[in-house]
Parts: C-alpha cells; sequence; structure tokens
C-alpha cells in the first residue's frame, strides 16, 4: 500500500487538535465569570506573578580562581572597547556562574546516557560532562598548561595576547584538556559569553543592559505602534526588560 503524504501544515494541525485533546482528558471543568464595573480590578498594576530577578551579586559556582579565570577569558572574548563596555563590565561571569549553579549546569532535561560514540559537529553538544562538570574540568586543565608552559602565572595574570594565543589553541582544537574536549568547551564558552552579553539583566548579565544598547535592541516593550512606519530609522527609545527600566522600579 502506498503511504500517504502529509504535509507539514497537516502534520501541526493534527499535532495542535491531539496535544488540546490530551489536555482535556481527566482534568476539571474550566469556569468563567462576568467583570462588572463596580466589582474590584483583577488585574491590577504589580499583581501578577513578578519575574524572580537575581539576588545575589555573587559566585555561586566558580572558586575564586575559576571566577577570575572565566572574566579573564570572557573580556577577550567581548573586550571593553570603543563599541561598548566587555563581558566583565556587564556581568557575563556572574550569568555564566548562576547558570551552571543551576537546572543548566546539572542538564537537567538533558539526554545525558549511552551510547558515547564520537559525534558529529552538527549533532550539537555530544559530551557525557555535564556543563557544570565540563567549565570545571576543563578550566583545571588550562590552568595546569598554563603552569607548565607559562611559568607559574595563572591565566588571568597573562598578557592579552598570550590570553588570546590559548583561547585561539582552544577554538582549534590544538589544546589537550585530557578528557575535555577543547573546541566542545570553547563552543560552550563563547555561547555562554554571548547568552551573557545579551540575555535579559534579571539574569545576572546585560548589567544597565549595555548589551541591548550596544546594538540597539529595544527590549521587551509592549508594542511599537508609533514606529511600524518608520523604517530605516534608527530606534531611539531606552531598551525595556523583564522588569522594565529601573526608573519604574525606583533604581535609578
Amino acid at each position: 500500500m502506498k503511504p500517504k503524504k502529509v504535509s507539514r501544515r497537516q502534520f501541526l494541525a493534527a499535532s495542535a487538535t491531539a496535544a488540546a485533546a490530551a489536555g482535556t482528558v481527566g482534568t476539571a471543568p474550566a469556569f468563567s465569570r462576568d467583570v462588572h464595573g463596580g466589582d474590584k480590578d483583577p488585574w491590577l498594576p504589580h499583581q501578577a506573578d513578578a519575574p524572580h530577578p537575581l539576588q545575589a551579586a555573587d559566585y555561586k559556582f566558580f572558586n575564586p580562581d575559576e571566577a577570575a579565570f572565566i572574566e579573564a577569558a570572557t573580556e577577550r572574548l567581548v573586550p571593553d572597547d570603543a563599541i561598548g563596555p566587555g563581558a566583565k563590565a556587564c556581568g557575563v561571569a556572574l550569568f555564566i556562574d548562576h547558570q551552571l549553579a543551576g537546572a543548566y549546569g546539572r542538564a537537567e532535561g538533558w539526554y545525558m546516557q549511552g551510547p558515547w560514540a564520537k559525534g558529529e559537529d552538527t549533532q550539537g553538544y555530544q559530551s557525557r560532562l555535564t556543563p557544570s562538570a565540563l567549565y570545571r574540568a576543563a578550566i583545571k586543565a588550562i590552568e595546569d598548561h598554563v603552569a607548565s608552559s607559562h611559568s607559574a602565572t595563572p591565566f588571568a595574570g597573562m598578557a592579552p595576547d598570550e590570553q588570546d594565543a590559548i583561547i585561539s589553541d582552544l577554538e582549534k582544537g590544538k589544546l589537550d584538556l585530557g578528557g575535555v574536549d577543547a573546541k566542545t568547551f570553547f563552543k560552550m564558552l563563547w555561547l555562554n559569553t554571548k547568552e551573557g552579553m545579551f540575555s535579559d539583566p534579571i539574569y545576572g548579565g546585560n548589567k544597565d543592559m549595555a548589551g541591548w544598547k550596544m546594538l540597539g535592541f529595544p527590549g521587551a516593550r509592549y508594542n511599537y505602534l508609533d514606529w511600524v512606519d518608520r523604517h530605516g530609522q534608527r530606534y531611539d527609545q531606552p531598551p525595556v526588560g523583564i522588569r522594565g527600566r529601573p526608573e519604574w522600579n525606583g533604581e535609578g
């Protein structure tokens, strides 16, 4: 029997229908009510569940030596220059630290079982190490390499051009990190650095929305009605984060 072809649109429609049906099985019925002018307004400002910002600007995963390495390495990836502040000023290391201390660092929700055959670059992350374990092992291996070939100076104390050479060797996979693949670590470090530079400030990076200001990104504004027809014009309004702007929250 010739198989019946299903278009992508049909597949998506069927999937959505199945998901909707699954959501109604065994659940309690939903109720609604009318809200009249004399009733108490159920959607007053600040009554919804507010996002939880980073409470403590301190390291939870990195020890002091590891933190110094990450601050130095990310600063070489995104250095302070005439375009804007670097990774250190934007809190990128703090962002990475808190991610590694949480679900991301533990690879929660990832498939982390075997088989352990070497994967292709197109297959994404293939290490058996969780992100937190990868960072810890890679930093130690890099510092051991630095100590054996660049006297007793740690990575953070090296000259910028020497740091760049180490990072370049990581990117090209030339550095032997023992049980850690150098290119895999570089890819994760580079990805996390970009995330820390441009994610919402609520997660600890992109301090003062500096990354967004550098790009001209408006952030989480609720509408752009005044700008729909203004093609090719630079958007001149300040960016807005998930929590709003500092002046809205009494922070500036």
